[in-house]
C-alpha cells in the first residue's frame, strides 16, 4: 500500500485531496492541524507519531525531523542496500509528500506582529520534508500547491506522472522553498544595507501575452500575498493588461501619489504626456488632457483619489488603454464600460514591503537601489538670484520638482497654474529637453516654470527658457558654470532656486 504523509499550513482542497488519495489506495499520515482537518472532514489518516515512534515535541517544533520520515522519503528504491536499512529499521517507505510552509510573510506584514511571533512561523521540518521528497522525485511525489491537486490525482489515476512532470514538481518545490527563506532572510535583515547575496520571491500573478514586443515571452509576478500598488490591483474590466500597459501603469501611480492634492496622469512610454492637481479629480484629468491632446490618445491614466462618474465621463471620450486607481466608485463602472476593451485597474496604495529595492537586471546581474523617494522641501532648497520666486510660483516650483522626478533623464518639466504643460524627457542633451519641453508648451511657456532633474551643464538651457517666457526655475545645482547659469538668470530676471539633490531617472 503506498503512503503519502501530509503537512500543509494552506488548508484549501485539503480534504478533498486526501480523498482522492485515499481512493487510489494510499494510506495517509499527517501532522498537527493537518490531522485535525481531516479528522473533522472523516477523512481516515494517522498522526505522523505513528511512523516516528515518537510523540509531536517541543510545542510543535519536532514532528518529522525524524529517520521514520526523512528515511521513508529519501530512499532510493534503486539501492538494494537503501531498501535493506528500511526493513532493517522497520520504516516505511513514503511515496507521496504534501506540504506548503507556515505562513510566515503574512504574519510578519501584519500589524505590531513581535519578532518573537515571527520567529515561530519560520518552518523548519516543512522545508525538510519538501527538499528531501524534490530531491528523490523519482520516488517520490512531492505537492507544495493546492492548485495542482486535481493535476495530482489524474496523473495517479492514469500513470501519466512520468519523470518529467515529476521533476517540474520539485523543480516548484524547490523555488517554494527558496522563496521561502528570501522572505525570511528580508525579514531578518531589515533596512540594513546590501546583502552579500540576495533573493527576490515572487509569486506568479499571471502569464502575459507578450513582453514589450510580441516575440517577446513574459509573465507578472507579485511580491508577497498583499504588496499592495499592482501586486494586490483588481481588474474591474477590458481584457488581459500587457506588459507596456503595467510598466505605464507603474509609472502613473508613482507619479500621482507622490501628491497630496487630487491628481490626475497619462502615461506614455514611462513619460507623462499629461499632469494636473486640482481641488477636484475631474477637474485634474481635464487639466491632464490639456497638457498634450495629441500624445494623450492610447495612453494609461492614473489617478490618486477614487475613480468618479464625473472623471470616468471625461477619460472615455477618447481611446486610452489603461486607468489606474486606488478605487472605482460604483457610479464609474457603467460609465468606463463603454470603453469595453479598456483596462482599469484598483489598485490600493502600495506600501513598504520585506524586499523593498528598486531592482532592475542587467546581462549578468541585477542592479539594486532604494528607491528615490525624494520630494519638495522648501525649506532646504536656495534661492541664488536676486530675484526670489513669488508665492505663486514657489507653489508652482514644487509642483514641477515632484513631477521630473519621474521623466526620464534628461528631463525638463514647465508647470503652469497647477498643470505641466511641457515636458522633455529621454534627451541626450540638457538644450535640447528645454527645447522639446518649450515646443510642447508653446504660448503656455509665458509665465511657466521650469524645473530641471539635473544641474544645467551650460547656461544655453535656462537662456533659451527665458527667451521663451519662463519666470522661475527649479534644479540641483553643482555644475562647474553654475555662476554662468545664475547670471545668465539675474540678467534675464529669472527667479532660481537650487535644491541640492538630482532626480536622475534611467
Amino acid at each position: 500500500m503506498p503512503t503519502a504523509l501530509l503537512s500543509v499550513s494552506e488548508k484549501t482542497g485539503l480534504a478533498a485531496f486526501a480523498r482522492g488519495l485515499a481512493r487510489l489506495g494510499y494510506e495517509l499520515f499527517a501532522t498537527g492541524s493537518t490531522l485535525q482537518t481531516l479528522d473533522d472532514a472523516a477523512v481516515d489518516a494517522r498522526p505522523v507519531s505513528d511512523l516516528t515512534g515518537f510523540p509531536e515535541m517541543m510545542d510543535g517544533r519536532i514532528k518529522t525531523l525524524h529517520p521514520g520520515v526523512h528515511a521513508g522519503i529519501l530512499a532510493r528504491r534503486d539501492r538494494p542496500e537503501h531498501m535493506a536499512a528500511l526493513s532493517e529499521h522497520r520504516l516505511r517507505e513514503i511515496d507521496l509528500v504534501c506540504c506548503n510552509l507556515y505562513p510566515f510573510v503574512t504574519t510578519v506584514l501584519q500589524p505590531d506582529v513581535t519578532f518573537e511571533q515571527a520567529i515561530e512561523q519560520i518552518d523548519i521540518g516543512g522545508p525538510a520534508m519538501i527538499r528531501a521528497a524534490a530531491k528523490n522525485h523519482e520516488s517520490v511525489v512531492v505537492v507544495v500547491r493546492p492548485e495542482r491537486y486535481s493535476e495530482i490525482l489524474a496523473g495517479l489515476s492514469e500513470g501519466t506522472l512520468d519523470a518529467a512532470a515529476r521533476r517540474r514538481l520539485a523543480a516548484e518545490a524547490f523555488a517554494h522553498t527558496s522563496a521561502y527563506d528570501a522572505w525570511i532572510s528580508a525579514y531578518m535583515r531589515g533596512r540594513n544595507g546590501f546583502p552579500p547575496e540576495i533573493t527576490i520571491a515572487g509569486q506568479l500573478a499571471e502569464t502575459l501575452k507578450y513582453g514589450e514586443n510580441d516575440h517577446q515571452k513574459a509573465a507578472f509576478y507579485r511580491l508577497g500575498p498583499d504588496p499592495g500598488g499592482l501586486g494586490a490591483a483588481t481588474q474591474v474590466q477590458g481584457g488581459p493588461p500587457g506588459f507596456n500597459n503595467l510598466q505605464d501603469a507603474s509609472a502613473a501611480i508613482q507619479l500621482v501619489t507622490d501628491y497630496e492634492q487630487p491628481a490626475a496622469a497619462i502615461i506614455k512610454h514611462m513619460n507623462p504626456c499629461g499632469l494636473a492637481v486640482a481641488s477636484e479629480l475631474a477637474t485634474a484629468y481635464r487639466m491632464a488632457y490639456e497638457c498634450d491632446k495629441v500624445s494623450a490618445f492610447g495612453g494609461v491614466v492614473g489617478l490618486n483619489r477614487p475613480l468618479d462618474r464625473a472623471t470616468a465621463d471625461q477619460i472615455v471620450q477618447i481611446v486610452t488603454h489603461v486607468v489606474v486607481a486606488p478605487e472605482v466608485l460604483d457610479e464609474a463602472r457603467a460609465v468606463l464600460a463603454r470603453r469595453k476593451n479598456m483596462v482599469v485597474l484598483a489598485a490600493p496604495p502600495a506600501h513598504d514591503g520585506l524586499l523593498d529595492y528598486d531592482v532592475r537586471s542587467v546581462p549578468g546581474g541585477l542592479l539594486v537601489q532604494e528607491w528615490d523617494r525624494g520630494t519638495f522641501d522648501r525649506a532646504s532648497t536656495k534661492v541664488v538670484t536676486r530675484r526670489s520666486p513669488t508665492d505663486a510660483e514657489w507653489s508652482q516650483l514644487g509642483l514641477a520638482w515632484i513631477a521630473v522626478k519621474h521623466v526620464k533623464s534628461n528631463a525638463i518639466v514647465l508647470f503652469r497654474e497647477d498643470a505641466a504643460v511641457g515636458v522633455g524627457a529621454g534627451q541626450m542633451s540638457r538644450v535640447e529637453a528645454v527645447q522639446l519641453a518649450v515646443l510642447r508648451a508653446g504660448n503656455r511657456t509665458r509665465g511657466a516654470v521650469l524645473a530641471s532633474d539635473a544641474f544645467f551643464p551650460f547656461a544655453d538651457g535656462l537662456q533659451l527658457a527665458a527667451q521663451a517666457g519662463v519666470t522661475a526655475v527649479i534644479q540641483p545645482g553643482g555644475s562647474m558654470k553654475d555662476d554662468e547659469v545664475i547670471a545668465a538668470a539675474d540678467a534675464a530676471g529669472v527667479a532660481m532656486v537650487v535644491t541640492g539633490r538630482r532626480h536622475f531617472r534611467h
